[in-house]
């Protein structure tokens, strides 16, 4: 492990990186203190801000940004919104948004100029209904004699943090280490940590009503729980399922090529936690929409059913995470262009022909294990709902099965490009056997 880490070091690309990386985190970090101009910060003193798990977990999300309602209060999810929106057009629906698809890299580009305008878009429109729906849930105390320039300028200035954001997450990707968004989302889940762990010290040990064994037992429970849910995600998301292939010989003038044995890796859960992200976003967005006509019924029906603490909710939240889980597995690995390619270099699976049937064995073996994949996320990210109410844990602690699996998640997927980058210069990584 020291020695690893020692190693990671000794690159300067890789130290490079690191550092930069770094940097980013701590603007990241400066910037979630950094108060909206105009908004009366003593209603946060609250203990009771959430009102809802949901809005908990997206504070939880934003490094505590969005109850200090900081310019990064409303965090990165409009871009991760309007991500969703782009790759479905993508999908036959708009046939431009489906060329540019199929572009490449050029392609790519426009695609993701089209994703920045969608952010500021939403990024304003969720600007609008955080501002109005919190000013509404503080008694209009948060912004006193509000009018609609204070909520224009507020909602400017929220955009304005989110499109930061998503600047600081491209330039992680492209500098950096790991995927930006993911690692920004990560960091600020565990800056949440230390208030967890403070929340849950103070209510067990602090304003303890009863024994402080059964406090200790409680504790000990909850340490074991995290255990058990971070042993469960690296399981599953290390788990992978082998498809062997054979590769036929060949003659290329005077060279015979082929003839060798291999396997396609098939990850259980191969779309890692970007599901869980996606179906928490697109959750928030009816809720933001609704905070604009709170006094109607219709919103107030949407206010009290819709958040993932609620039966309807839960359903709704867990359906969206296998949906997604679905779909961008299978945006991520298509089937057929890997059997065309398969039968190109003249590889076939054993028992399987070329062609057709191939990529319906594909498809039927993806089915399956992403189906145990989706469902693994699914149980894992309503654990905060019940775990929380089982242990009785604070209401601002929201640190449960949604937000280890996100940290878990990326610290893995960036554990591995660091070790990609070490083995490519012969050092021993983190998993090297």
């Amino acid at each position: 492990m020291f020695k690893t880490v020692s190693n990671i070091w000794k690159v300067e690309d890789l130290r490079r990186r690191i550092l930069f990386t770094l940097f980013i985190l701590l603007v990241y970090r400066i910037g979630s203190f950094i108060p909206v101009p105009g908004v009366n910060k003593d209603v946060f003193t609250q203990t009771d801000q959430a009102g809802s798990e949901l809005f908990g977990l997206l504070n939880t999300f934003s490094g505590g940004a969005l109850f200090q309602f900081s310019i990064f209060a409303i965090g990165i999810m409009p871009y991760i919104t309007s991500s969703i929106i782009v790759q479905l057009l993508s999908m036959d629906v708009i046939p431009k948004f489906a060329e540019w698809a199929k572009e490449g890299e050029n392609g790519k580009r426009k695609l993701a100029q089209i994703t920045r305008y969608g952010t500021v878009i939403l990024g304003l429109v969720q600007g609008f209904g955080t501002a109005i729906g919190f000013n509404r849930l503080y008694s209009l105390d948060m912004i006193p004699n509000a009018t609609s320039t204070d909520y224009i300028m507020i909602a400017i200035i929220l955009t304005a943090g989110t499109a930061f954001l998503m600047w600081l997450g491209e330039q992680i990707t492209e500098k950096g280490i790991g995927n930006g968004i993911s690692v920004l989302i990560f960091a600020g889940i565990v800056a949440r940590i230390p208030s967890h762990a403070r929340s849950i010290y103070q209510q067990e040990f602090v304003d303890v009503q009863g024994s402080i064994f059964l406090s200790i037992i409680k504790v000990v429970a909850i340490i074991v729980a995290i255990i058990a849910i971070v042993v469960g995600v690296i399981f599953v998301q290390q788990g992978i399922r082998k498809i062997p292939v054979q590769y036929a010989k060949r003659v290329v003038g005077r060279k015979m090529y082929g003839g060798q044995s291999t396997h396609i890796p098939l990850k259980v859960n191969g779309a890692g936690v970007i599901p869980v992200i996606f179906a928490v976003s697109l959750l928030m967005f009816p809720i933001t929409i609704a905070n604009f006509w709170s006094t109607h019924d219709w919103a107030k029906w949407v206010q009290e059913h819709m958040p993932y603490d609620k039966p309807l909710g839960m359903v709704l939240y867990v359906i969206l995470i296998i949906a997604f889980t679905f779909f961008y597995t299978f945006v991520q690995i298509n089937p057929v262009q890997m059997a065309d390619q398969m039968k190109k270099n003249g590889g076939y699976i054993p028992g399987i022909r070329p062609g057709k049937p191939t990529s319906s064995y594909i498809t039927r073996v993806m089915s399956r294990i992403t189906l145990s994949g989706a469902i693994f996320l699914s149980l894992i990210s309503i654990l905060p709902v019940l775990f929380g109410t089982l242990a009785d844990l604070p209401r601002d602690v929201k640190l449960g099965g949604t937000s280890l699996l996100i940290v878990i998640g990326v610290a893995l997927d960036t554990m591995k490009q660091i070790e990609t980058q070490l083995i490519k210069r012969h050092y021993k990584g983190f998993i090297n056997k």
